[in-house]
């Protein structure tokens, strides 16, 4: 058994304890007997010290010269690429992804890292020609200050990178608050950080739960900004304080993803993209695949074929090669699951495969739930509209394309979609009528990339992006400059005007 990692916060370059010295510990899901991690639970004194030491540093971080500030951020991708195996193993123990995935979420995290970077000769603000005559008018990027980065567990790396890399570039200090299931994982990527020779204060980590932590950064005065992915539940009073506080405010949260499928689609493709979308990962992701309208025409066939498929899928620890799904991440998340199980049931939905807790041989000591599918289920069902996050998928049949469109859109997100066609008209219709962030046409609902933005709409988020160029725009204000070279008074909109 591996000895567990000692985790600390680490505030103004330095590891340290909570104040309180109380710790909790972090056990593999897919075999609650080891511990992972223990790790410290930070209360409002910690928040403090974080916050003032952040506070600091940003009154010298912010004049450092962009490009300079970037170069660090390019070191910390290429410690992270010498890392990698290292960092996937830790993410599969810890939260139970398999290796496979996990060395992606990784690699995300690289590719975004030398993204961020290349932004740091990038951060272009505008000139534009003035109303009056021997003055210059243009606009500049201006970091915000403290940022408190509040991440989930499953992507316990890419998911902290995407926030913290582009705010650094940008100019601000931040405090990452991880997820109290991935604290393992923060640790060693700021531990990279670290390494990189960032100064001090300028990236800060503090662990907790979130109800205490989390709820102090939120509310600090100190933090100008707070950067949350999560449930939309928490994400609500994220906003709602953020809101009341006057802080700047990024949020992104759930997701009920379909993937369409028409009777001309490529079958085998859609089954591909079917699998991935709603499986990969557990389907824990914003972004899974939780909805598969079908066409009447090939819904009996392909439901078969996603039978057969779902049906040799193989359960088991992340570690393990032959892993294909891996377990849910904690107690609370399977019951969830299970729970939705109960309610599919209730409401008339079939069962097809799947539906139970797996607790067999190798699976006993983990919190493992089956891969499955539901079948006769209606738009207004609950396992329709609620995000389950979990391996999950319901079907939906419809009679028309436009039906489809209908379907997808009737719901209270809108982060992921996807239309399998041979249609070139239907696909553009698609893209432009679907209500989503994101719009797959022949891929599945996963699968973003770091140069294009990644979020959604309705009750998704809050209108910000992440990754891409529009990070930056999360994590800067802009700033509008003139300068009167006339050596008068000049009163726009009045002196220029007869």
């Amino acid at each position: 058994m591996t000895t567990p990692l000692s985790c600390r916060n680490y505030i103004n370059g330095q590891w340290l304890s909570a104040i309180g010295e109380a710790t909790l510990e972090r056990r593999n899901p897919a075999d609650k007997t080891e511990v992972v991690a223990t790790f410290p639970r930070s209360q409002v004194n910690d928040v403090d010290t974080a916050v003032a030491a952040a506070r600091k540093a940003y009154h010298s971080w912010r004049k450092v010269p962009a490009p300079a500030r970037a170069e660090y951020i390019f070191r910390v991708g290429e410690i992270l690429l010498q890392h990698k195996e290292e960092l996937a193993q830790l993410i599969s123990r810890e939260m139970g992804k398999p290796l496979t995935e996990a060395r992606g979420d990784v690699q995300e995290g690289i590719d975004c890292a030398f993204y961020s970077a290349g932004e740091g000769r990038r951060l272009f603000g505008q000139t534009t020609p003035s109303e009056m005559s021997n003055k210059f008018a243009m606009t500049v990027r201006m970091p915000i200050g403290v940022c408190a980065l509040i991440t989930p567990w499953n992507f316990p790396v890419a998911i902290p990178c995407w926030k913290a890399m582009p705010a650094l570039v940008c100019g601000n200090t931040v405090i990452l608050k991880p997820a109290e299931d991935t604290s393992a994982c923060a640790t060693k990527l700021i531990e990279i950080f670290q390494q990189a020779g960032l100064p001090p204060g300028v990236i800060n980590l503090v662990h907790g739960v979130g109800e205490e932590a989390g709820k102090a950064l939120v509310e600090h005065p100190n933090v100008d900004l707070v950067s949350f992915t999560g449930s939309s539940e928490t994400g609500a009073f994220v906003g709602a304080t953020c809101g009341r506080t006057h802080k700047r405010v990024c949020l992104e949260m759930g997701g009920k993803n379909a993937q369409v499928v028409m009777e001309d689609a490529d079958l085998e493709l859609a089954l591909d993209g079917a699998v991935w979308g709603a499986f990969g990962t557990t389907g824990q992701r914003c972004t899974a695949t939780s909805r598969l309208i079908l066409h009447r025409d090939i819904k009996e066939k392909f439901t078969a074929m996603l039978y057969e498929r779902t049906s040799k899928l193989r359960l088991g620890a992340g570690t393990d090669s032959d892993t294909d799904i891996g377990p849910i991440v904690n107690e609370k998340q399977l019951q969830q699951v299970s729970k939705y199980l109960d309610i599919a049931r209730e409401e008339g939905a079939k069962v097809l495969i799947g539906g139970e807790i797996a607790s067999e041989g190798s699976l006993k000591n983990g919190y493992f739930f089956q891969p499955t599918i539901l079948d006769d289920v209606t738009p207004d069902m609950r396992v329709a509209r609620e995000e389950i996050f979990g391996p999950v998928v319901a079907l939906i049949e419809v009679s028309s394309f436009e039906d489809a469109i209908a379907i997808l859109n009737d719901s209270n997100y809108g982060l992921s979609s996807s239309v399998y066609t041979r249609d070139i008209n239907r696909a553009f219709t698609a893209m432009r009528d679907i209500e989503a962030g994101i719009t797959y046409i022949n891929g599945p609902t996963i699968g973003a990339e770091v140069h294009l933005p990644f979020g959604g709409v309705k009750q998704t988020g809050n209108g910000h992006r992440e990754a891409g160029t529009t990070a930056m725009d999360v994590f800067t204000e802009w700033k509008s400059v003139y300068v009167d070279f006339s050596g008068s008074l000049q009163r726009a909109q009045i002196d220029n005007r007869s």
